[in-house]
């Protein structure tokens, strides 16, 4: 008999609920093309389909719910001269991307584990986010020269206290504690009451009363002492800014001085295009809608995958792993204020979108 290979996505239908499963936890269920296309085409029927009801997202393992987008696919076609076949991940990504933030019924994340990228992507939009307790999440775009994607453009300027422009600009990894206190996450669920909750949401009625009748109340969040310091420091609104207030904080000692040099230095090794892409987007952000989010994030990352940064950061940290990447420019002060801009400009290929619950 011949041994066929495991699903990287399995799709089912499981009482009134739509269920999709990731099944990659070998590679931290890291999101790829032929996942995407798998789980859209079954989105829109269930979207249609009266007898479903919910949609549940889940993930096998217990490390990872889906470490992000196949980043290493990605890189290999670059560097292959296939920007255009990359393109089309991230093309499809987002409109997927925009299909569970328009989804006419409730779709409901059960993330535990790892939870960065790709997965914000497949979780961030829906109505119900629920952590587990292994819940682990940052946007760690900026290190490998890319920018926090996936309708982070969206997401993270709204969350409270410029919090979500800490988390851009220092790919910050929180657990579900921060994230309940910043909305990231809707509710909070003991891990091994994950099944219990998804059986209860398979059999029916009111979604959010079924969670909350699940959920528990987290320790507070471990930022909770510095939400004013971050809050006002990272609502500055410029890059030169923020890290002048972090410099001045870890100069003049007191109990937050640690907290600001680390994150200051922390902020000026990663690359500077990408940092300032990322400061773009938290400005421009607030402004759009989902669907303008991710058709700015289109046109910037046509651009990026073209560039050197996204290619010299993985190279640094996945490929070589010296973590030395060498980005150009190499520091803040050489960026191009006009050429940053330029990366949000009109492309000839524009993202096109479904219309919600087509």
């Amino acid at each position: 008999m011949e041994n066929r290979p495991e699903p990287e996505v399995i799709l089912e239908r499981k009482g009134e609920a739509g269920v999709i499963t990731l099944n990659r936890p070998k590679a931290l269920n890291a999101l790829n093309l032929p996942m995407v296309r798998e789980i859209l085409p079954r989105l829109r029927e269930w979207a249609k389909d009266p007898a479903i009801t919910r949609v549940i997202i889940k993930a096998v393992g217990e490390k990872a719910f889906c470490a992000g987008g196949d980043v290493r696919t990605l890189y290999d076609l670059g560097r292959a001269g296939r920007t255009a076949e990359a393109l089309d991940f991230w093309r499809e990504e987002y409109v997927l991307n925009h299909y569970i933030g328009t989804f006419p019924k409730p779709y409901v994340a059960l993330v535990d584990g790892i939870c960065m990228g790709g997965g914000f992507g497949l979780s961030a939009h829906g109505a119900h986010r629920v952590a587990g307790e292994r819940y682990l999440f940052a946007m760690p775009e900026v290190n490998i020269g890319l920018f926090p994607d996936v309708g982070g453009t969206h997401v993270l300027p709204r969350l409270p206290g410029a919090f979500g422009v800490f988390l851009a600009l220092t790919g910050t990894r929180i657990r579900a504690p921060e994230a309940l206190a910043c909305g990231l996450a809707t509710a909070v669920v003991p891990s091994s009451v994950f099944p219990a909750l998804e059986e209860a949401l398979r059999a029916g009625g009111d979604v959010a009363t079924t969670i909350a009748a699940h959920g528990v109340q987290p320790a507070p969040s471990a930022f909770a002492d510095r939400a004013e310091l971050i809050a006002d420091l990272f609502s500055r609104g410029n890059l030169p800014a923020i890290l002048s207030g972090l410099d001045e904080t870890a100069a003049g000692g007191g109990p937050f001085a640690t907290f600001a040099a680390t994150t200051a230095q922390d902020i000026r090794a990663k690359s500077p295009t990408s940092l300032s892409i990322a400061m773009e987007q938290m400005k421009r952000g607030p402004a759009l809608d989902l669907g303008g989010c991710l058709k700015a994030e289109f046109r910037a990352v046509t651009r990026v995958a073209a560039g050197h940064d996204f290619y010299e950061g993985v190279r640094a940290v996945l490929v070589d792993r010296d973590n030395a990447p060498r980005w150009q420019p190499a520091s803040l002060a050489d960026v191009d204020p006009n050429i940053i801009a330029a990366h949000f400009d009109p492309i000839p290929h524009e993202l096109e979108l479904l219309a919600p619950g087509a």
